[in-house]
This record gives structure tokens, sequence and C-alpha cells, in this order.
């Protein structure tokens, strides 16, 4: 069992399938309808929750303990860490075998699992580029966190449409790791993400969600200074809901 917004979920749900074991996940109510009726699909049963007046974590536990399921967390275990570094290590051999090694990369930020596995794998193989995590500024914990020298949590009041990126605090084993292997972090308006999901549609025909676009939003908006260096980008997930896709493609139909 697990505890996701639904792109986990659905990986777990996935590999569940496969193996022919049950699986229990515990989403959000407010979760986009495509990543509830995917997981479900897979065959998972569905334990929805208020994520402003419950927590996952101690619903998970509960139901653990009543049926002796194991729970895979989404981002804060070294397996999943190692996991999701695969991308790290992907994107490194990719780029060589175009002839590039780039200066800077950017990903998305929420738990920090990606990030942590991303950094230590790019950190071995090109020790000198630099890695930025990229969040909602809704949901700016790591920036935050940065500056504080100290895991730091937000409110978390106000909504996203980065659904999957709404982690009100690094995790606890993937912001030790983070601090040594990032470089900084950014953070990226409502706005800014809804223009990179217009731009990733129209311009490269790829659908990404609002919280995998985050960082193509950060290269759009010129957070960095980029100029005349080669660049990568991580866009994670493409679960968005028809409708929310297509108030991102109305409100900006230009590049």
């Amino acid at each position: 069992m697990a505890f996701s917004s639904g792109n986990h979920a659905q990986g777990l749900a996935y590999a569940a399938k496969l193996l022919k074991t049950p699986a229990t996940i515990v989403m959000p109510t407010d979760a986009p309808r495509i990543k509830l009726e995917n997981t479900e699909r897979l065959g998972a049963t569905l334990r929805l929750y208020d994520r402003h007046a419950e927590s996952r974590e101690e619903i998970a536990a509960a139901i653990a303990a009543d049926t002796g399921a194991t729970v895979v967390p989404s981002y804060d275990d070294a397996d999943i860490i190692a996991g999701q570094g695969t991308c790290g290590y992907e994107l490194v051999e990719q780029a060589g075998s175009l002839g590039c090694r780039p200066h800077q990369i950017m990903l998305p930020v929420g738990g920090g699992g990606l990030m942590a596995g991303v950094s230590t794998a790019v950190r071995a193989l090109l020790p000198e580029t630099e890695i930025f995590g990229v969040e909602p500024e809704k949901f700016d914990d790591h920036a935050l966190s940065r500056q504080s020298g100290k895991r730091v949590k937000v409110a978390g009041t106000d909504a996203t449409l980065c659904d999957s990126l709404m982690t009100p605090m690094p995790g606890e084993l993937t912001w030790s790791i983070n601090q040594t292997t990032v470089t900084d972090f950014i953070s990226v308006s409502e706005d800014e993400v809804r223009h990179a999901v217009s731009f990733a549609f129209r311009y490269l025909k790829l659908v990404v969600e609002p919280g995998g676009a985050v960082a193509l939003a950060a290269l759009l908006s010129n957070k960095l200074d980029v100029t005349g260096k080669e660049v990568a980008i991580i866009l994670s997930g493409g679960n968005i809901d028809p409708a929310i896709h297509s108030v991102c493609l109305e409100q900006y139909p230009d590049p």
C-alpha cells in the first residue's frame, strides 16, 4: 500500500497488478479525477481522505496495522530514491549520446525523492553540473528550508495546480541528500505553470501535468541565466484532467 496524489499510486498499482497482489492507495479527495480513475482501473483499492483535515501517514499506518500490508513510501525511502535516480542516469547517458554535457539540470521537487535520486546520479557522473529543484510558489518548502538551513513546513492552505508537488515539508532522508547535491531551489507561479503546460502541448506535442511542467515553467520564465549553456529539464507526469488542460490552452494560445 501507499499514500500518493496519483503518480506513485499508479506505479504501485501497476506493480501490484503484475505481481497479482492486492494494493490499497490512500489518495486525497481533490486529486485529479484522471489519477483516481487510472489508479482504480489498475486494480487498486482507494481510500480517499481530506488532505486539509486528515493525515495520510496515520491512515496508511492504521491500514497496514490492520491488514499486515507493507507501506511503500513515495519518496522518503532509500530504495525508492535509488529507483528514481535511474532517471538521472538515463538523462546523462542520452545527453552524452548527442554529444551534450548539460551545464544545468532542472526538475520538479515535491517530497524530494526524484530530486535526491537524480542529483545523486548526476553528481557521480557530471560533478560540475548545476542542479536546480523547481516547486510551485504556494508550496516552496524546499526554498524556505534552504534559506533557513533546516526543514521548514509551509502552511499549505492555498491550492495549487501542481497537485503532485503539494508536500508541505521536505522528506527527512531526501532533505539530508539534497542539502549536499542540489545547487538551489526555484519557485514558479501558477500562471507560469499554465503557460508551460500550454507550450508543451502546442510546441513539444507533449501532454504534461502541472506538477511535471514546473521545470519548463522555470526555463520559459527566465528564472536562470541559460545563455550559452546546455540545459536539461525533466518533465515528470502527464496525468492532467482534460478540463484543466483546456483552460491552460485557452489562457495561453501563443508562446
